[in-house]
């Protein structure tokens, strides 16, 4: 169960990296979590981690783990993304 671990540590890090370039000025890029950034950014970045926790539930549920796994390489790519855009804003 490592991809699960994976998942959960990678929402995290796309947690604290969209928080982080937010706060620097950025904004969204998603239009789902750019919606629900109108209530707030972190509660609109938090309501999108809790749909993604969902999802993910729904996955284990139905044992569809290779789901999972592609999934984690989306969320380790956009946490590189976040992590270039906060590099480009202190460079």
């Amino acid at each position: 169960m490592g991809y699960v671990q994976v998942f959960l540590y990678l929402q995290l890090l796309d947690f604290m990296t969209t928080m982080v370039g937010l706060r620097m000025g950025g904004t969204e890029v998603s239009p789902f979590v750019h919606w629900l950034t109108a209530m707030g950014p972190a509660t609109g970045v938090a309501l999108s981690k809790l749909v993604a926790f969902l999802l993910g539930g729904v996955c284990l549920w139905f044992r569809k783990e290779r789901v999972i796994h592609w999934v984690n390489y989306f969320f380790a790519a956009l946490v590189v993304w976040n992590l270039s855009q906060i590099l480009k804003v202190l460079v």
